[in-house]
């Protein structure tokens, strides 16, 4: 029998009992922290007052004034105060909560935490147990360089014509990247004794995805780039398919229905693959290419 993913109330969550406060805005810093809270974490967000002339309720992230929708979405279950980190008042909020704070979370450039006294060096000295998250857009030196998930997927050549990405990659990927890193702070610093502090590049993020494209393993003709028969999205009857045959007894089966004379790895590399299939599921609709995917164990999945 397979196992079945635990309920809700059974999983495991592994940062109960940790308190994360989170300074960071618009998608990469919500999106980890609403995954810390998944795994158990009491999240605390300040953010800036709405700005002047806003209706009541709304958000001073820039998020909440885009996309309010996935804005709610992230915040569900955390506390979020409005605080300008720029006044007196935001400031004493901002070290209120510190002093209860397993964990910071930030998402301003250097110059940036340095104007609001939150350099790791001093807050290190202030707040020992503390641990620190910093998200920025490029590791290093590149840290003040401005960007966004775009640009940082155009350097790993992730952008690849002049359509937009279907989604947001590098921000995404770097949300991944930070609560991992708060799971690695909780370890190393119960190990130390003492705070620690962790750098998320979104630039690196987007290099870690990008990595099967720079093996090769994507590029235009290797076998996951179109150039196996098995692995393509090809249209047919009402729509399309995205055939994901790519292991030889998954090709196989593919093959035969298709009608191939030899259906082996290295066959479905051919033109002659490539044009028996893509005959094949032209004739097909999209109701009999899912009842070949359950009767012979083929994976697809058709679209509009």
């Amino acid at each position: 029998m397979p196992l079945q993913a635990a309920p809700p109330a059974q999983r495991l969550r592994p940062l109960k009992g940790t308190r994360i406060l989170s300074l960071a805005l618009n998608l990469p810093g919500p999106a980890a922290l609403m995954r810390c809270r998944d795994m158990g974490a009491t999240c605390i967000k300040l953010e800036p007052p709405a700005p002047a002339g806003s209706r009541a309720g709304a958000s001073g992230d820039p998020m909440g004034l885009y996309n309010r929708t996935a804005y709610d979405v992230m915040h569900q279950g955390m506390r979020v105060v409005a605080a300008d980190l720029k006044t007196e008042a935001g400031q004493r909020a901002l070290h209120k909560e510190l002093t209860k704070a397993d964990v910071l979370l930030t998402s301003f450039r250097p110059s940036a935490l340095k104007k609001l006294g939150l350099e790791w060096k001093a807050l290190r000295k202030q707040y020992p147990g503390l641990s620190m998250v910093a998200i920025v857009g490029a590791p290093g030196a590149r840290a003040e360089e401005p960007g966004h998930d775009l640009t940082y997927l155009a350097e790993n050549d992730l952008v690849t014509g002049l359509e937009m990405p279907p989604t947001l990659y590098a921000d995404m990927g770097g949300s991944l990247m930070t609560s991992e890193a708060v799971l690695q702070t909780r370890i190393l610093s119960q190990a130390k004794g003492k705070g620690v502090f962790l750098e998320i590049a979104l630039s690196d993020a987007a290099g870690y995805l990008a990595l099967p494209r720079s093996w090769g393993l994507t590029q235009t003709g290797a076998a996951v780039g179109g150039g196996h028969a098995g692995y393509r999205v090809y249209p047919c009857k009402d729509g399309r398919v995205a055939m994901a045959a790519l292991e030889p007894h998954f090709s196989s089966r593919l093959g035969a229905a298709a009608g191939l004379r030899q259906s082996h790895p290295l066959a479905m590399m051919t033109p002659e693959a490539h044009a028996t299939v893509a005959a094949f599921v032209a004739g097909q609709t999209r109701e009999q290419l899912d009842l070949l995917a359950h009767t012979q164990d083929i994976p697809l999945f058709t679209l509009a």
